[in-house]
């Protein structure tokens, strides 16, 4: 009988050891942990930190007239986790603007993950899952900025749900292949930003948990 019992603690303690090894925690913002975010102001500063909601932590952000982010740099083996999980909530939308354009460049919320570029910036590239104002879901466009640099893609859109969490998985190797003609081994860096910088508007969206799995 203790044969067996610590032969199904050793199956068990693998099978906890290979899940781990399958999920690649990026923001753990449910145990309050922002450890390795820095922040990237483009214009004016967007505050986030963790608060409560539903009885959990997560990242909440509000932009008023902002645009600043918060990014992690880390590597990601796409060959082993290409697969970005996460969720979000907001509390409205950015009704009006046109996304594709420099003066309706704001997103109520989006998760983008950057493949650095080194010593030649201009070969980085970014793909950047937004929740649309005004674009359908599913809709794809180069940013309004950088076209050739970030790609956008509407993982929610114009008829998203606003006021509840929305949970979302996108293989992000795929999408790379999809929007770039790349076939990506690994990213750099994640990010998360709220911005509001060109419509001058105020926003509140929130991100819970962020990881990369196999599947």
């Amino acid at each position: 009988m203790i044969k067996q019992i610590l032969q199904l603690v050793t199956v068990i303690a693998i099978s906890s050891n290979a899940l781990a090894a399958d999920r690649l925690p990026i923001g753990q913002f449910s145990s309050g942990d922002l450890a390795g975010w820095e922040q990237k102001s483009f214009s004016g500063t967007t505050v986030y930190n963790i608060v409560s909601d539903s009885g959990r932590k997560v990242l909440k952000a509000t932009s008023n007239s902002s645009a600043s982010g918060l990014v992690k740099k880390i590597k990601v083996d796409l060959n082993k986790t290409p697969v970005l999980n996460w969720s979000w909530k907001i509390d409205t939308q950015l009704k009006g603007l046109n996304e594709q354009s420099k003066a309706g460049d704001d997103y109520a919320a989006r998760i983008y993950v950057i493949i650095d570029g080194g010593l030649f910036p201009w070969n980085s590239k970014a793909m950047n899952y937004v929740w649309s104002s005004n674009q359908a879901r599913g809709a794809t466009w180069g940013n309004a900025f950088l076209p050739k640099n970030a790609k956008m893609m509407a993982v929610k859109g114009q008829k998203g749900p606003v006021g509840a969490w929305q949970y979302e998985k996108r293989n992000v190797k795929e999408d790379f292949r999809k929007l770039y003609g790349k076939d990506l081994s690994k990213i750099d860096a994640v990010a998360v930003m709220t911005d509001t910088d060109n419509s001058k508007r105020k926003m509140t969206a929130a991100y819970g948990d962020i990881f990369f799995t196999e599947q």
